[in-house]
């Protein structure tokens, strides 16, 4: 039995006329009985009753309709959602986020995604420093990553997005806090809070850099997430540097504020696994650039 015997059959059960379903088909009629006939010896059960006026369906017939018309569904449904994934309109992304950018770009692009790429699984994952994201794009467990550069692996391929200005956040109650912009120089004696430093976190290194800039060497408290960063400047236990986008995070207490100057930047960049043949993650990472293009 072939697809074409049951795109006969339904055509001649509907048109209960072998003529007009011949015209439908486009074959010619005794080619088309002589099909039908063929079906239903295969089957071993009658379908069709045929009169010289007119064709009416057996119960078996009635059945045989019913499922055929689902099968024929079934294969369209699957060549169109095959050409669906073909075109990236289908199929599953996890896209990791960099602490710092968490607050401001998953919210922002889940949006964006979801109204450009409604047929695509989106698994999100924020607090993701830049090595944990080289890891996940290397063994698979991430297709997309927004992470802080630089990036050593080959096999990742890094795209530039944009530069970030570093701004203080400060507790509500400090001196700084009602200024239009603070000097590093004037946190030199400030206990701070800042990322871990064991794991090679981007900002740590740039606040690390920016404050030997400014003639001192700070020993934060070290912690592994954003929002426990802000939570910490908030409770009075120092003061921190960030990339500009933790302004998003808005916890009570904490405050942020420009430094004053030239103030130091890091990059956001994008992350894929080089050569990735997927057109879904093509499709994403189409969909991200343009969502930050149009945001900034």
């Amino acid at each position: 039995m072939e697809l074409r015997h049951l795109r006969y059959y339904v055509a001649v059960a509907e048109e209960c006329h072998f003529g007009r379903a011949a015209e439908r088909l486009h074959i010619a009629q005794p080619p088309l009985s002589q099909q039908i006939k063929q079906l239903e010896s295969e089957l071993g059960v009658q379908l069709l009753t045929r009169s010289t006026r007119r064709v009416e369906l057996t119960p078996a017939g009635e059945r045989y309709l019913q499922r055929a018309r689902e099968i024929l569904a079934g294969v369209d449904d699957a060549a169109d959602e095959a050409v669906r994934v073909a075109a990236g309109e289908i199929g599953r992304v996890t896209i990791g986020f960099t602490g710092s950018a968490t607050y401001e770009l998953l919210p922002t692009l889940s949006r964006a995604l979801r109204a450009e790429l409604p047929g695509v699984r989106l698994d999100l994952r924020g607090e993701l420093l830049t090595p944990g994201q080289v890891a996940g794009l290397l063994d698979g467990s991430l297709d997309v990553g927004l992470l802080r550069p630089p990036v050593g692996d080959a096999d990742v391929e890094v795209r530039h997005l944009r530069d970030e200005p570093l701004v203080a956040v400060l507790p509500e109650s400090h001196p700084l806090a009602a200024a239009q912009a603070v000097a590093i120089s004037d946190l030199r004696d400030e206990p701070f809070v800042g990322y871990p430093s064991q794991h090679r976190s981007v900002v740590h290194d740039a606040v690390a850099a920016a404050c030997r800039g400014a003639g001192f060497a700070p020993r934060p408290t070290e912690v592994a997430e954003t929002s426990t960063l802000v939570s910490f400047v908030a409770a009075g236990l120092g003061v921190a540097l960030v990339p500009a986008s933790v302004r998003h995070l808005r916890i009570t207490g904490a405050t942020y504020r420009p430094l004053a100057g030239r103030a130091p930047t890091v990059a956001l960049a994008l992350a894929t696994r080089r050569g990735d043949p997927s057109p879904v993650v093509a499709r994403v990472v189409d969909a991200v650039r343009a969502a930050l293009d149009q945001d900034a």
